[in-house]
């Protein structure tokens, strides 16, 4: 069993700064992959950013040169920098791990999301 709990999510005007954290606690063997989803109302979930076990890291267009992904994986944690928010980045973001356990079954786990509100 896994357990994510996400943290720092909230409400900031427009050209602002949030860092989302995302810690990971359980029956954890390894992290593989580490990744940051937002969702908005009435649409579907979408991919902001990844970073693999290796540091190597991937992002949507729409947030490229603003965000950052990075992890501590002596704590088992991703991190989001948010920079330069804007109104689109309203929405609730959630991180999702690719773990396995010590008999080395891979398991995908989610966090239970955070809002994030951009005022303009």
């Amino acid at each position: 069993q896994v357990h994510l709990v996400e943290s720092g999510g909230g409400l900031v005007q427009a050209g602002g700064s949030l860092r989302l954290s995302c810690a990971a606690s359980g029956s954890i063997f390894s992290i593989n992959a580490m990744n940051w989803y937002r969702q908005v109302p009435g649409k579907q979930r979408e991919l902001v950013a990844a970073i693999t076990s290796g540091g190597s890291t991937n992002y949507a267009d729409s947030v490229k040169g603003r965000f950052t992904i990075s992890r501590d994986n002596a704590k088992n944690t991703v991190y989001l920098q948010m920079n330069s928010l804007k109104p689109e980045d309203t929405a609730v973001y959630y991180c999702n791990i690719r773990w396995a356990n010590e008999v080395r079954r891979v398991f995908l786990s989610w966090g239970q999301g955070t809002q994030v509100t951009v005022s303009s």
